[in-house]
C-alpha cells in the first residue's frame, strides 16, 4: 500500500481542523449553550463579570481538555495530578491539549523567587560552577536551598526574625508593677521572681527612670566584674526570649504562642549574608567581576547586557540559554524584574506573564492556549507586547482563547464571542459571535461600551489638604518627595515597575497606617466554609431571623455546627479514598449537597429554607429581606460594588481577584474620614461597569473620605480629580514623580508615557 494522501486521510485531517464543538452546555449559569469555536484563531470571550465567560473557557474547555489528557496516564500518575470535574455538557468534541495561563498567584514560600520559578537560577548556578573564579564546586554549592551553599545563619532565606524589645516594655511601670508585657513575666509569676533582683536594679522605680546600666542588666543579662559574671542566672529577658522562642523556629511553636509573640517580632536582614542568602564560599566565586548574588540583583535588561560580555567557550551554550530566557522576559514587558524577586510579591498580571514565558520558546503546535485577562497589570504602552505574543502563538498553528475586557486585546481577535446579557441567572447566553468590527455595531452591552468614549472629568474637586511623603527610597524610588491630596479622588499612574505600589502601598500606607483602608485583590483569609454572608457579617442575622420565626436555637441554621448534615459534617460531599487510584468525590446522598441536616431543612422563613436563602443571589435577597435594615445595609453595599449576581452562600475561595476586591470594598464602603487605597479596581470589570465603580468611589469621597487608586486604565484616569504619574519608565529607569495635576492638565501639558496614551484614548 502506498503511503499517499488518501481520501480517508484528507477526511481525517478535515475533522481535526473543524472547530471545537460544544452542545448542551449547562455549566454554572450557562443556559443550554451550543457553540462552534474555530481553531487556529484568536478567539476572545467578552461579557460582564459573572456572565458565564469563564464557565465556557475554564470550567468547560480547559477542564475537559485537562481531564481527558490525565486519563491517558497510569492510575499511579493520575493519583498525583490535579483533579478536574467533568463539566455539565451533553457533547464536547474536537478538543486539543490545552495550556492554561491564568492569574492565580504563584505559590511558594520565602525561598521561591523569579529565578527559581523560571529555572533561570539553575542555569546561572551552572554558569558559575563552570567558569567562576575561584572554583567553589558543583552547581549545588550556589544554591541557597542546599546546605552546601546556603548561609547557615538564615538557612538561605536572607532574613532572620528578631523582636522589638521595646514593644515588650511599659515605660511607665515599675518592675514590681510589671514592666514586661509577656505573660510569663507578670507580677508573681516564675520568671518575674527569677529576675526580681533589687540588689542589682531598683524594682520600685519606673522603667524610664532606671539607669542605662540597670536597663541593660534586665534586657541583656548581668554585667561582669573583674571578668566574672555577677549572676549567671540572669541571662537577660531579650536573650532568654530569643533562645526559647526564636531559636526553635515557628514549626515548633503552637498557634497560640505564635499569635502571642508575633506582635513583638519583625523580620530583618541577615547579619551575616546581608540578604544574599549564600555563604561566604559561594559569594567569593565571581564571573566578570560579579558574584552570583550580585547578578541576581540585576534587572533583566542589565543582566542580559552583562552576560553578553562573557567570552568563554565552556559557557557558550549556558549563556545562549540564559540570554534567550531573558529576551523573552523583556519581550513580555518584565525588563524591570530581577531573579532575586520573591514570587509572593508579584502581582497577578506579573505572575501570569511569568508563567507565559515558559511557553514562548516552545515548538509545540496544535495546542489550545487559554488566557485569563492577559492585559491585567499592563500599562497601555505595553499591551502591544501581549498582542504580538498572542498573534505569534496563533501563527504557529495554535488556538488562542482569551477572556478579556481590554479594548486593545479584543480588537486583535479573529473572532469575538459575547456572553450575557447580564450576570448570574440573567446571563449565560451567547449574544454575539463574529468580528470585532461587527461587535461594535451589534448593540450588545459590550459593543456599546467599546464604541463609546468616556469624557474627561472637567469639574474636579479641590484638595482639602495634603499628607507629605519625604525622601522615599524604597525599592526603585529615588528620594521621592510628594504631597498626597486629601478629600478627593486621586489616581496614581505609571508603567509597570515604575514604583507606584512602592510609593503608595509600601511607603504612604505604612506612614499613615492608622487612617488607611487598603482594599486590594489578595486572597481573603478564610476557610473553605467561609461564604459571602459570613465574611460580610450578616449570616448571624439571617440565622436569628430563622430562629425567631421557628422558636428554635439559631445554631441549628449553621452547617458548621448543630445544623450540619451528619453524613458529610457540613461539607456537602463525600470523599472516598481508593488507595492507588485517584479519590472519588461524590455528592452527599444524605443532604444532596445542601450541607444541612433534615431537621434544619424542615424550618422555613417566608416559605424558604436556609438553603434556599444561601442559594439566592444578592439581587434576589434584596427583595426578600426588604425591611430588615441589618441585612439590607450589607446587601445594598454588595449591589453598589457591582456584585448583584453572586449568591449569599458562594464560597470566598471561588472569587476572582477583582471580585475579592469589590467584596472588601463593600465591607468598608460606609466608613467616614478614612483614606481608601485601591489597587487596580477595574481588574475583571466590564467596560460598561467602569463608570459605575467610579461612581461608587465618588460617593465614598462625598462622605468625607480620601480615595487613592493605583490604575492603568485610561478611563479611570479621565474620571479622577488629580493624577500622580510615576516614571519615567520601569525599574531603575523609574522611581520619580514625573507629573502631578488634573486629567485635563495631563492631556494638555503632560510629556510622560501615560500622558501620550491618555491623549490617544
Amino acid at each position: 500500500m502506498a503511503f499517499g494522501d488518501s481520501d480517508s486521510c484528507k477526511e481525517e485531517r478535515g475533522v481535526i481542523m473543524e472547530g471545537i464543538k460544544i452542545r448542551g452546555l449547562r455549566q454554572n449559569n450557562l443556559k443550554n449553550v451550543s457553540l462552534d469555536i474555530p481553531k487556529n484563531k484568536i478567539v476572545v470571550f467578552t461579557g460582564v463579570s459573572g456572565s458565564g465567560k469563564s464557565s465556557i473557557v475554564f470550567d468547560t474547555i480547559a477542564a475537559e481538555s485537562q481531564r481527558q489528557m490525565n486519563e491517558t496516564y497510569t492510575a499511579w500518575i493520575r493519583g498525583r495530578l490535579p483533579k478536574y470535574e467533568k463539566p455539565n455538557v451533553e457533547m464536547i468534541d474536537n478538543l486539543n491539549p490545552s495550556v492554561i495561563i491564568d492569574q492565580s498567584r504563584l505559590g511558594g514560600n520565602a525561598r521561591s523567587t523569579v529565578g527559581t520559578i523560571s529555572d533561570m537560577y539553575s542555569a546561572l548556578r551552572l554558569l558559575f560552577s563552570r567558569i567562576g573564579e575561584p572554583s567553589v564546586g558543583p552547581a549545588s554549592y550556589f544554591s541557597f536551598n542546599n546546605p552546601n551553599g546556603m548561609c547557615k545563619t538564615c538557612a538561605g532565606i536572607g532574613k532572620v526574625m528578631d523582636f522589638d524589645v521595646y514593644k515588650l516594655i511599659d515605660e511607665d511601670k515599675t518592675y514590681d508593677e510589671g514592666i514586661f508585657l509577656l505573660p510569663a513575666f507578670g507580677p508573681g509569676k516564675y520568671y518575674w521572681k527569677v529576675y526580681r533582683r533589687p540588689e542589682y536594679f531598683r524594682t520600685d522605680v519606673k522603667w524610664k527612670e532606671l539607669s542605662e546600666r540597670e536597663q541593660n542588666l534586665l534586657l541583656y543579662g548581668s554585667w561582669t566584674v573583674d571578668g566574672e559574671r555577677v549572676d549567671k542566672k540572669l541571662e537577660g529577658v531579650y536573650n532568654q526570649f530569643k533562645r526559647l522562642v526564636l531559636m526553635k523556629g515557628p514549626e515548633e511553636q503552637t498557634d497560640y504562642t505564635l499569635k502571642k509573640i508575633s506582635q513583638f517580632m519583625y523580620e530583618c536582614e541577615c547579619p551575616d549574608c546581608k540578604s544574599k542568602r549564600l555563604n561566604d564560599a559561594a559569594l567569593s566565586c565571581k564571573v566578570n567581576g560579579y558574584n552570583i548574588a550580585e547578578m541576581c540583583d540585576m534587572e533583566f535588561s542589565e543582566l542580559r547586557d552583562e552576560l553578553g560580555k562573557i567570552n568563554d567557550a565552556r559557557a557558550a551554550s549556558i549563556v545562549a540559554q540564559l540570554t534567550a530566557s531573558l529576551d523573552r522576559m523583556i519581550d513580555i514587558g518584565l525588563p524591570y524584574l530581577s531573579m532575586n524577586r520573591e514570587s509572593s510579591t508579584l502581582s497577578g498580571g506579573e505572575a501570569q506573564r511569568l508563567k507565559l514565558v515558559r511557553y514562548m520558546g516552545s515548538s509545540l503546535c496544535g495546542m489550545i492556549y487559554i488566557f485569563d485577562e492577559p492585559s491585567t497589570g499592563m500599562h497601555p504602552r505595553d499591551v502591544h507586547r501581549m498582542s504580538r505574543l498572542l498573534k505569534s502563538l496563533r501563527d504557529k498553528g495554535n488556538t488562542v482563547l482569551v477572556v478579556e475586557h481590554d479594548k486593545d486585546i479584543i480588537s486583535i481577535a479573529d473572532e469575538v464571542i459575547d456572553i450575557g446579557p447580564l450576570a448570574g441567572k440573567n446571563g449565560g447566553q451567547v449574544l454575539f459571535q463574529g468580528s470585532y468590527e461587527a461587535l461594535l455595531v451589534s448593540g450588545t452591552r459590550t459593543g456599546n461600551a467599546l464604541s463609546t468614549e468616556i469624557p474627561v472629568k472637567e469639574k474636579v474637586r479641590a484638595p482639602k489638604g495634603f499628607l507629605p511623603v519625604r525622601g522615599a527610597n524604597l525599592h526603585n524610588l529615588k528620594n521621592v518627595d510628594v504631597d498626597i491630596p486629601l478629600g478627593i479622588l486621586t489616581v496614581v499612574t505609571g508603567v509597570a515597575g515604575s514604583g507606584k505600589s512602592s510609593l503608595i502601598r509600601d511607603v504612604f500606607a505604612k506612614q499613615y497606617a492608622e487612617d488607611v483602608v487598603l482594599i486590594d485583590q489578595s486572597a481573603i483569609t478564610a476557610t473553605g466554609r467561609s461564604t459571602v454572608c459570613t465574611f460580610m457579617g450578616f449570616f448571624d442575622e439571617i440565622r436569628k431571623v430563622f430562629a425567631k420565626e421557628n422558636n428554635v436555637s439559631d445554631s441549628l441554621f449553621t452547617f458548621n455546627g448543630k445544623g450540619a448534615c451528619p453524613a458529610c459534617n457540613g461539607r456537602g460531599f463525600i470523599t472516598t479514598e481508593l488507595v492507588f487510584m485517584e479519590p472519588v468525590t461524590t455528592l452527599c446522598e444524605c443532604c444532596n449537597g445542601t450541607r444541612y441536616s433534615d431537621e434544619a431543612l424542615k424550618y422555613s422563613f417566608k416559605g424558604k429554607s436556609i438553603v434556599d436563602i444561601l442559594n439566592m443571589s444578592v439581587e434576589d435577597a434584596c427583595e426578600f429581606f426588604r425591611g430588615n435594615q441589618k441585612i439590607m445595609g450589607k446587601l445594598i453595599a454588595l449591589m453598589e460594588v457591582g456584585l448583584p449576581y453572586i449568591s449569599l452562600g458562594q464560597p470566598l475561595s471561588t472569587f476572582s481577584g477583582g471580585e475579592r476586591q469589590r467584596v472588601k470594598l463593600a465591607q468598608n464602603i460606609k466608613n467616614k474620614g478614612s483614606i481608601y487605597i485601591l489597587d487596580e479596581p477595574t481588574t475583571g470589570l466590564h467596560p460598561s461597569d467602569i463608570e459605575k465603580i467610579m461612581g461608587i468611589l465618588e460617593g465614598i469621597v462625598d462622605r468625607g473620605n480620601t480615595v487613592i487608586v493605583i490604575e492603568h486604565n485610561t478611563d479611570v484616569m479621565k474620571l479622577a480629580d488629580y493624577l500622580i504619574d510615576v516614571g519615567p519608565d520601569g525599574g531603575t529607569k523609574g522611581g520619580q514623580i514625573v507629573f502631578t495635576g488634573t486629567p485635563r492638565e495631563m492631556i494638555e501639558k503632560g510629556s510622560t508615557i501615560t500622558a501620550k496614551y491618555l491623549r490617544k484614548n
